[in-house]
């Protein structure tokens, strides 16, 4: 399907390295169920006797593929467990570890860490931390995670 190669490579590529607030997750799965409405187009109801757009979910179950939040989420993981197993003298190692912000007073915003820290206790319990050194079990922990689609919340609460 042209759009998992060509949206979903360049959003994930993009957007692995910054945060998503709620309303830019929305945003981009409402876009994502428009491209998938252009091309799956509409359904004949026979109960109602008319041609009608599909749904939310009967996209998501036609579809069968991670949203593109997933999947921008599932890339962050990725990208994380690359610098995570870099050496120390590397710069987007050293970077990782550095505070380059002063927070505000009030509700801070979310850094691209606590998404992180949130995405890998989702996919990969208490231990997920651990998993990132053994570069296999964080690939597989990643695959388990993208063909389940542990990251999915349905229900609008991905969005």
């Amino acid at each position: 399907m042209p759009k998992n190669t060509i949206i979903d490579k360049t959003l994930g590529y993009e957007l692995e390295t910054s945060t998503l607030t709620k309303r830019d997750r929305k945003q981009l799965n409402i876009f994502e169920r428009k491209v998938y409405r252009g091309i799956l187009g509409p359904v004949y109801d026979n109960e109602k006797e008319n041609w009608r757009i599909l749904t939310n979910n009967e996209i998501y179950a036609k579809v069968k593929k991670p949203t593109i939040t997933e999947t921008i989420r599932l890339h962050r993981l990725r990208w994380f467990g690359q610098v995570q197993r870099m050496e120390q003298n590397r710069i987007p190692k050293r970077l990782m570890g550095m505070n380059l912000e002063t927070r505000p007073t009030g509700r801070p915003r979310n850094r691209w860490q606590d998404e992180v820290k949130e995405d890998g206790s989702i996919v990969g319990g208490e231990v997920w931390q651990e998993k990132v050194y053994d570069r296999e079990e964080w690939k597989k922990l990643l695959r388990t995670a993208r063909n389940h689609r542990i990251l999915h919340m349905p229900n609008g609460m991905n969005e």
